[in-house]
């Protein structure tokens, strides 16, 4: 199906109005420059409940948490100005801050979080990837603007999976479905954010005015016009034309030679790299052959020379990760031993395992051929690359890869069910790193679950997850983490390839642009027209 065609229907399924243009929001565009910026596809109907086609960004800027997740990566407060929790873990009371208005002026208040948190736990099968969605009892409305939090259990993430971009965001109680419920769609996109979203172009832009009852100040810029550009080269050229006046995202999102290229043209162009986020994988299926065997997997981990990929595929813009987690992700320095580069080791591995090569190079064992299948998004020139070069170091130590492009919602469909041998992932980056990354392993929604499917011990590894997630005592806690880690590391179901990083061009015309705390929320509302006032 053509891109164009896919997204279209795509947002229709969503429960998109079925017409070229939409508009949520009635009455004419702010006048005043706009902040342009691009993205692969739509915004998507922006249910802040819900997940594909809505893009992460997008509600991040219309919706809002409780609390959010600060430069350092702490915890602080956010429409909770303050809360408790109970000495066993399981009570949480905030208190809400006051004068707060959805955009279309309905109160933001102790009865619309209650009406948010049931519409989500309404659809609670959908968001079971997310522990905290299971572990939640009840929400109890305590006063006007104070509202208590139930768990059946301790869970220590409880605070940091409340400030994810979704699903524990809200949307104005009348801009709910029927009935309060947001699982089959929204009337509009009303949150209380910085910004509304008010047209819809499908496969041309989607453009968000400022809100001007905005609690935290409104952004400098009236409005903020995102084009939907699929192709990174595509994009590049728009910045430097001036149809847009920023990219901003992880990388892949403008390609880092012209990244590289850019930045060299100082003052033309302002660029940077934020610090590392999350860690780019490959997952190996434990359940799969010939990945269900351990030796194959620790001679792939050798047999990739990261430096020279890094070096060459990335240019050098993202640094190489040796382990799942960065050792700066809490609770991850665990002192765990890198799979070095190193092909002899990998040869080793092989021969002792007795795949045996052929006179064509190749190995087989018992008659079958040691080769697997790489997936990756077909449309993704980063991925592409990477994966040719994993192919070529592979065939050095006689290992066949065959290289399988598809679009990412087959991709994704393959990480879930487990039709893959070794197949692209990124951890999430904070706040989800490490508790909710590793509390998703446990369903079959990513491919971590697929990826550790086939070990002996995975439900071992699942019950040391659950137990991480309850623990109370901090030296507990950081124990069942080096267990765990410990234990995936050995079992090499990863790959680690670089830990991501997000990037920044702009144009001298914008200023204020600044990294967020996560990959996924982007401080828009920061920005302001260059020469403004701060």
């Amino acid at each position: 199906m053509p891109k164009l065609a896919s997204l279209a229907v795509a947002a229709l399924l969503a429960g998109a109005v079925p017409h070229l243009t939409v508009t949520p929001v009635a009455g004419a565009e702010p006048a005043g420059p706009p902040l342009t910026f691009s993205w692969p596809t739509n915004v998507g109907p922006l249910n802040p409940h819900l997940y594909a086609p809505n893009q992460m960004f997008a509600q991040a800027s219309v919706y809002e948490p409780l609390v959010t997740i600060r430069a350092d990566g702490t915890v602080g407060p956010w429409l909770a100005t303050a809360w408790t929790i109970s000495q066993d873990g399981r009570t949480y009371d905030f208190t809400l801050r006051p004068g707060v208005t959805f955009s279309d002026g309905t109160p933001f208040d102790a009865a619309a979080v209650k009406a948010n948190f049931d519409a989500i736990l309404a659809n609670r099968s959908r968001h079971d990837w997310l522990d905290l969605t299971r572990q939640i009892d009840r929400v109890e409305v305590t006063g006007p603007l104070a509202v208590r939090l139930v768990l059946k259990a301790a869970h220590d993430p409880t605070l940091r999976e409340l400030a994810l971009p979704r699903p524990f965001r809200f949307v104005s109680p009348a801009a709910m479905g029927p009935g309060g419920t947001t699982a089959n769609g929204i009337k509009a996109p009303i949150g209380t954010g910085p910004w509304r979203l008010i047209g819809t172009r499908l496969g041309i832009s989607d453009t968000f005015a400022a809100n001007p009852t905005y609690w935290g100040g409104k952004p400098a810029f009236a409005r903020l016009v995102v084009k939907v550009i699929p192709d990174p080269n595509t994009r590049a050229i728009a910045l430097q034309t001036g149809e847009v006046d920023l990219v901003y995202g992880a990388a892949g999102q403008i390609p880092s030679e012209a990244f590289l290229r850019l930045r060299n043209q100082a003052p033309a162009f302002s660029a940077a790299v934020s610090a590392p986020l999350a860690t780019r994988v490959l997952a190996l299926n434990s359940a799969r052959v010939p990945t269900d065997d351990p030796a194959v997997r620790r001679a792939i981990n050798h047999a990739v020379d990261k430096d020279t990929l890094v070096r060459t595929v990335l240019d050098g813009l993202e640094p190489r990760a040796d382990t799942l987690f960065a050792p700066t992700v809490p609770y991850a320095d665990v002192g765990l031993t890198p799979y070095r580069f190193d092909r002899a080791a990998a040869e080793r591995l092989l021969d002792e395992a007795g795949w045996a090569r052929g006179r064509d190079g190749m190995r087989a064992k018992a008659g079958h051929p040691l080769s697997l299948e790489l997936d990756f998004v077909g449309t993704n020139a980063q991925q592409k690359a990477i994966a040719e070069v994993v192919q070529a170091d592979l065939a050095r130590i006689g290992i066949a890869v065959r290289l399988v492009g598809e679009e990412e919602s087959a991709i994704l469909a393959r990480q879930k069910d487990g039709r893959f041998g070794l197949i692209f992932g990124e951890t999430w980056g904070p706040p989800y790193d490490p508790a909710s990354f590793i509390s998703a392993m446990r369903a079959p929604s990513h491919a971590d679950y697929q990826a550790q499917k086939g070990l002996p011990d995975k439900p071992a590894i699942d019950a040391t997850i659950t137990a991480a997630l309850a623990a109370t005592d901090p030296a507990e806690r950081r124990r069942l983490y080096a267990t765990l880690l410990t234990t995936l590391h050995e079992a090499a179901v990863y790959l680690p390839i670089s830990h991501a990083v997000a990037m920044a061009v702009h144009r001298p015309t914008v200023a204020g642009v600044r990294f967020g705390a996560t990959l996924n929320e982007i401080p828009f509302a920061a920005m302001r027209p260059a020469g403004a006032g701060r």
